[in-house]
């Protein structure tokens, strides 16, 4: 950015044509009103909170926070809440398109699966906040291409052995098996991740039936 003296700013104020000051007047309502357009997204969104209350049941733990179908009004949202790192032990977020609900059970996540993101505790302070909102960006971003239609939303959890992002998938199957691979190829390449850094994929159904830690892979890249 260009740094005028005052002298000079003075100087050329007083050589510039009268008529200027009144060409600023008008066009200046119109800048204004660019500035107040916002930017749509091709869907709208629900950011979900879970605070593990053991007085509570599961449901009553998952409270929906808000929706949002702008760009900017993702970014007022995303700047105004803890980043994922600062969470409590045991809290997720969770952003999906809006009328789906965070879980299993829910009816266009019943026959999904998610690619799986394990981070140990010493990445908490690095890398979760970075992949984390990658991973936002690529949702309302559609960074998907052909396959963004298949992403049902994504999930962050804090936990005391290692934290974990999920993004979640609508069909877990293997006809669907082209969209997933390139799904999980398109993560990899977002966040960064070489051949070192292993994502995998697992189906809801076998996830729900097994604890997280011997779910088996459907996918892993």
């Amino acid at each position: 950015m260009a740094n005028f003296s005052k002298s000079s700013d003075v100087e050329e104020k007083e050589q510039q044509p009268q008529e200027n000051t009144t060409t600023t007047a008008v066009t200046t309502p119109e800048v204004e009103s660019e500035l107040m357009i916002k930017h749509p997204l091709h869907n709208k969104w629900t950011l979900w909170y879970f605070e593990n209350d053991k007085n509570k049941g599961w449901e009553e733990n998952q409270r929906e926070i808000t929706s949002f179908s702008t760009v900017e009004d993702f970014w007022c949202v995303f700047n105004h809440i803890k980043q994922a790192s600062d969470l409590r032990v045991g809290c997720d977020y969770s952003l999906f398109k809006s009328g789906i609900r965070p879980m299993w059970e829910d009816e266009t996540n019943k026959n999904g699966g998610r690619w799986l993101i394990s981070l140990d505790r010493k990445q908490r302070s690095s890398e979760l906040n970075a992949f984390w909102l990658e991973i936002l960006l690529c949702l309302i971003g559609e960074a998907f291409d052909d396959y963004s239609e298949d992403i049902c939303g994504a999930v962050v959890n804090v936990r005391a052995k290692g934290d974990k992002i999920g993004i979640w998938t609508v069909d877990a199957s293997r006809s669907k098996s082209d969209g997933i691979l390139s799904i999980g190829r398109k993560i990899k390449e977002r966040l960064g991740i070489g051949a070192e850094y292993q994502i995998v994929y697992q189906s809801h159904r076998d996830t729900a039936s097994r604890t997280s830690s011997t779910s088996k892979n459907s996918f892993t890249l």
